[in-house]
């Protein structure tokens, strides 16, 4: 099985980089500092119209836990509808119980919206990811079998750690346990010094990363201490995904030969 490399992609910018360092893959979202959202319908197009291979588009309706109303459900089911429609090829979602284990009612539901949707679009190969509410599950190794009969393709997961490279025990037991029946995709504080360290420490196949780094602001006029967003954040040097670091993130998993 090759390798896959899956770039998180929260603007146009971080999109076209990632395709111009070589990614065929990308999950598309909005707001990655509140961990990712549902991006735009206008994001969703403009990435599709970029020509990137595989668009898996995260299904977010907003930050926090991973338990959701009925009216956040119905929103899912449209925001689902609407990105596939409008070219994605896959779609990321995680719902959980109040108990922490995998929401099998509401997940299917999600599932079954996805899956009409495609029909519809003639889209054969849809793609369903379960993002990283399986970090905060309550059993995981019970949540990975639960994923598994639903029907997902692959799992994001830094091994239930604040970063993959601290999670890489259950990584690699997630590995073993699935046997090939899912992907398995580490995720996570991923970068080209320590990839090829998270894939020999645990046999994955996947690696999920932003490749992030500051791009400088071409603006000549600056307020200072005035901020937008996170406190203390530089307003004019926002991360975004560099094709040079996808470039190298590529070259890593592909020399890795076992």
């Amino acid at each position: 099985m090759t390798r896959q490399l899956e770039i998180c992609c929260g603007d146009i910018a971080s999109v076209l980089a990632a395709k111009e360092g070589g990614a065929r893959r990308i999950e598309l979202c909005s707001g990655l500092s509140e961990g990712g959202l549902t991006p735009s319908i206008g994001l969703i197009h403009s990435a599709v119209d970029s020509g990137i291979e595989q668009i898996n588009v995260l299904i977010r309706p907003r930050p926090g836990d991973f338990l959701y109303s009925d009216t956040e459900v119905a929103l899912m089911e449209n925001d689902i509808r609407e990105a596939i429609y409008a070219g994605a090829t896959g779609i990321v979602i995680g719902v959980l119980t109040p108990d922490g284990d995998v929401d099998m009612n509401t997940n299917s539901k999600l599932i079954s919206v996805a899956r009409e949707a495609a029909r519809k679009v003639g889209l054969i190969n849809l793609n369903i990811t379960f993002h990283r509410a399986f970090d905060v599950s309550r059993e995981p190794a019970a949540s990975l079998q639960d994923i598994i009969r639903l029907g997902c393709n692959c799992l994001l997961t830094s091994g239930a750690a604040q970063s993959a490279v601290k999670g890489l025990p259950l990584i690699s037991k997630l590995v073993n346990q699935a046997d090939g029946r899912i992907v398995i995709m580490a995720g996570s504080g991923i970068n080209p010094s320590n990839a090829a360290e998270i894939i020999a420490a645990t046999g994955v196949k996947a690696i999920h990363a932003t490749a992030r780094k500051p791009i400088p602001s071409k603006m000549r006029f600056r307020r200072p201490l005035v901020s937008m967003g996170v406190p203390g954040s530089d307003e004019y040097a926002p991360l975004s995904t560099s094709p040079d670091v996808v470039a190298k993130l590529l070259q890593t998993i592909n020399s890795i030969t076992s």
